[in-house]
């Protein structure tokens, strides 16, 4: 009766259990690679290791049922083997693993999935574990133009029994590693009596996004991204204000980096970080020893590698390095016209700028969405209430945190080094208000971090003893834990009133027919190539798309 809860109680525990497997064998390989003791950047590194895996593997195999068992079979022995010398050597962060990803266990339940899942991140999923590499895919859909690191994860969790039912784990991943990692920041940062403007940002984001990212089927491949900028923001912040291991903080910097651009390419961005990281390495070395930091690195190399990955990745599909940036465009015979480039680079815009919608469109879009024509319209159509409803439940956290630590007696604190760190924020947040100012494009992050930047530094200047910290940070957690179970429980009995949802009896996510329909198109294509190949036949299809081969591969243009 309850076949399908315990079997998906199973494959959560072994997807999440393998991971972390492949990063605690990782993080002991060698000093080089060892950069952390914090077991949720341990997991994070294990994602890290699966993604460069899964882009290289389906370049030349589809990931299938028993090639995934095989690699989670031996994540799960490398997870079994380190925990055990994780607990000989007294390591006391495993109790916050298994509660996080037991707490998380509740979000996992859904019946209904992102708007986007059905409309391509399933089907794109779904494609790798049927198909190695194929040519020109973005001829079949708008969104296989725009693919992320996450469906290539994904593709790996296509296992015996549950299926394709676990295509959502990637997202509970991120979730619960970066919980983890910010849980034992509080507790080293508290532990050592280093509480600073850091402590209190951390413990900001960590009730952010419990409370704000809560529905996991939500989060699709945008707020995995956002939860990952938080931290970058952390270690930028720890880097420029704190004596550090630099080289570590380094090498988390370019796995968080790594990470972000893999998820969302237009994140690319995101390295102008970099300058802040030059600024702070040329303030204390000279030329010689700042570019040995930065580029001596065993993980400057990964970040190398899994960007590469991500820039071939999107060539082979849409002939473009990034999509849809035309400069960065060019025109094998699988891709994408630079017209039509040009057509959807412009139509993600005003459908970002509030000038579409599924029931409307505005007139002349070419010129509401240039410079701010588009900002009267943005306020009445998605200022009010999206963003007004944020801005207000921002300010309503900020507020609480404030007057919870508030306390009367003020000590004199080192001016901290954040000036550029805003400055570089601020220039992001003109370029997302200015190009697809929509919360989910990253608005989400960079105007929480400017407020939690800003409380965080005023909060430091209050003293506060440590009993006092500890008991009300422990009630803040507590509540937070809460309000993310409560939110989610209501969730779930309202999936199970509107749709009829049994999650002890038929504990998997919806998926429609139509969900594989383009797979369907693919494998009819190959057949008809197949066929007029080997039998001569159906070679004057007249079907949109033709096929061929170069060096072994599928490649799939128009006619």
């Amino acid at each position: 009766m309850f076949a399908n809860f315990y079997t998906y109680i199973f494959f959560y525990l072994l997807i999440v259990s393998s991971t972390m497997g492949y990063g605690l064998a990782i993080n002991s390989i060698s000093k080089k690679f060892k950069i952390t003791n914090n077991l949720g950047y341990v997991g994070l590194i294990g994602v890290f290791f699966l993604i460069i895996y899964a882009y290289l593997s389906s370049i030349f195999i589809q990931h299938g049922k028993i090639h995934n068992s095989i690699i989670l079979s031996v994540g799960l022995i490398f997870f079994v083997k380190f925990y055990f010398v994780s607990l000989r050597n007294k390591n006391d962060q495993w109790p916050y693993f298994f509660i996080i990803f037991l707490i998380l266990l509740i979000g996992a339940f859904v019946l209904k999935t992102h708007d986007d899942f059905p409309a391509y991140h399933f089907s794109y999923s779904h494609y790798l574990t049927e198909n190695s590499l194929i040519f020109g895919l973005g001829q079949f859909n708008l969104g296989y133009r725009t693919p992320s690191s996450i469906f290539y994860l994904n593709s790996l969790l296509y296992l015996p029994f549950v299926k394709y039912f676990m295509f959502h784990m990637p997202v509970i991943l991120i979730m619960g590693f970066s919980n983890l990692t910010l849980l034992i920041k509080l507790k080293k940062n508290i532990d050592n009596n280093q509480i600073t403007f850091v402590t209190y940002f951390t413990l900001l984001v960590l009730i952010f996004i419990n409370i704000f990212f809560y529905r996991i089927s939500e989060h699709g491949t945008d707020k995995s991204a956002m939860i990952l900028i938080f931290l970058l923001f952390i270690e930028i912040m720890l880097l420029s204000n704190f004596k550090i291991n630099i080289s570590n903080q380094i090498s988390k910097i370019y796995i968080l980096i790594g990470l972000i651009i893999s998820f969302k390419a237009f994140y690319i961005l995101y390295g102008v970080f970099f300058l802040v990281i030059l600024n702070h390495l040329l303030r204390n070395f000279n030329i010689m020893e700042t570019l040995k930091k930065i580029f001596y690195n065993t993980f400057f190399i990964f970040l190398f590698v899994i960007f590469s990955l991500v820039i071939f990745n999107n060539f082979i599909i849409s002939g473009c390095m990034i999509y849809p940036v035309k400069l960065t465009c060019l025109q094998p015979i699988w891709a994408i016209s630079l017209e039509e480039v040009s057509v959807l680079n412009d139509w993600y815009e005003q459908w970002s700028k509030a000038g579409a919608g599924p029931n409307f469109r505005v007139k002349n879009p070419s010129e509401y969405i240039q410079y701010f024509n588009w900002v009267n319209n943005w306020m009445d159509m998605y200022f009010f209430n999206k963003m007004s409803d944020f801005l207000l439940g921002l300010t309503l956290l900020s507020g609480i945190i404030y007057f919870t630590f508030k306390s009367k007696i003020i000590i004199k604190i080192k001016k901290r080094k954040v000036l550029l760190i805003l400055t570089v924020i601020f220039i992001l947040l003109f370029e997302w208000f200015y190009n697809h100012p929509a919360l989910r494009y990253g608005g989400y992050c960079l105007i929480a971090s400017i407020f939690f930047i800003s409380v965080s530094l005023l909060l430091e200047k209050f003293s506060i003893s440590k009993e006092k910290l500890i008991k009300k940070i422990k009630y803040l957690i507590a509540i937070t834990i809460l309000v993310f179970i409560s939110r989610n429980i209501n969730r779930i009995n309202y999936e199970v009133k509107t749709y009829g949802y049994q999650p002890l009896k038929v504990t998997y996510y919806d998926i429609k027919p139509n969900f594989f329909d383009n797979a369907k198109r693919i494998k009819i294509l190959i057949d008809q190539y197949e066929e007029c190949i080997v039998n001569k036949k159906n070679c004057d299809s007249d079907s949109t798309f033709k096929m061929k081969k170069i060096f072994g591969k599928y490649v799939i243009y128009k006619r």
